[in-house]
């Protein structure tokens, strides 16, 4: 079987794309939001945040409206809202959005389960139309890992790894400073995502989530994780974001095994951010050796101009699935929070 990557690394676009009004004006709306839906060519009205002066430089920048009250930015007919703050303001601001809205909630879904649980009830409440930004099923790369495992070339699956070794640059997001939770949250949330995407709900978790003493105000850089899939599957996450060694030895790794072929990523993003790396994806199969597959575009920005162009496809009928509606969203968070429950347990004594 021979596969075609022509159309392999992009989500279409709307027909008939709706205005944009995105809350939170902080470093990821300008380094992805906005130029994905730049590059996108829709339409972006204006931008709310609490720091004025963000709020002005940002609009001033990208040469959109700088809306004075959360509630200006709310009255923007028939706008689809893109909210971008930290996980504990989500709450606050989906209560305030008109009833029967579209709208794009930043990731994670709030702080915690009990938060997201909040935020999902409110949507239902509020009959919005809502998805979380979990843009790493639309990044390029991953759109095309997904396009040749549902082309059949690999059989079934039956062991996917995450292996990280990289530095991030942790100084470029304070807001976390505050938080209780912070790798798996606000990180490794997006593979434990794509886990579930690829395999269903796994049966259970296992996980440890640990500190580096070159961030001590940092609830935790590192983690383990291995999900229960069962007898024939091992998925496990390595992430180790704390490597301070040169960028010759950091790797990024997505490696996916079937019964008949075997697929290997490099999230080149990662590497160097945010600047970042180019990405990679490769295939074999039992019958072909590694093939290359050029990869067209970036998690940031294009994974962001997917998961926007789904979202306003679904609401105008154009899709039939909201790929990361609020429901889906909510058990991505059950899954994290057993991470959390795993790791307050510690391990398994060694008996004597």
């Amino acid at each position: 079987m021979t596969l075609s990557h022509g159309s392999l690394f992009s989500w279409p676009l709307p027909t008939c794309p709706r205005p944009i009004v995105l809350i939170g004006a902080g470093g990821i709306v300008n380094d992805a939001h906005l130029p994905a839906y730049r590059k996108a060519d829709l339409p972006v009205i204006g931008v709310f945040d609490v720091n004025t002066d963000r709020c002005n430089q940002t609009a001033e920048k990208w040469g959109v409206r700088a809306f004075d009250t959360l509630e200006r930015a709310l009255t923007v007919p028939g706008a689809v809202f893109d909210i971008a703050v930290p996980p504990e303001f989500a709450y606050e601001v989906v209560r305030q959005l008109p009833e029967g809205s579209t709208v794009l909630i930043q990731k994670p879904m709030g702080t915690d389960l009990q938060d997201a649980r909040r935020i999902r009830d409110l949507c239902r409440t509020k009959k919005l139309i809502a998805a979380v930004n979990f843009q790493l099923r639309f990044a390029p790369v991953m759109l095309g890992v997904r396009s040749i495992l549902d082309s059949g070339l690999l059989g079934k699956i039956v062991d996917v790894s995450f292996h990280f070794n990289l530095r991030t640059p942790w100084e470029l997001f304070p807001f976390l400073k505050k938080l209780k939770r912070c790798e798996i949250l606000v990180h490794t949330i997006h593979h434990l995502d794509f886990c579930r995407y690829l395999l269903g709900e796994p049966k259970g978790v296992y996980a440890r989530t640990v500190r580096h003493p070159d961030y001590p105000e940092l609830a935790s850089v590192k983690t383990s994780i291995i999900l229960d899939y069962g007898q024939e599957v091992r998925c496990c996450l390595s992430i180790n974001h704390t490597y301070s060694f040169g960028p010759d030895d950091e790797c990024a790794d997505v490696r996916i095994q079937g019964t008949c072929g075997a697929i290997r990523v490099s999230l080149g993003l990662l590497l160097n951010y945010p600047e970042g790396k180019p990405e990679t994806l490769d295939y074999c199969t039992k019958q072909a050796s590694w093939q290359h597959v050029p990869v067209g575009g970036r998690w940031f920005p294009d994974g962001f101009m997917g998961i926007m162009s789904n979202l306003q496809r679904y609401a105008a009928g154009e899709d039939p699935e909201l790929i990361t509606n609020v429901q889906d969203a909510y058990r991505t968070m059950a899954l994290v929070e057993a991470c959390y429950v795993s790791d307050a347990q510690g391990a398994t004594p060694i008996p004597d």
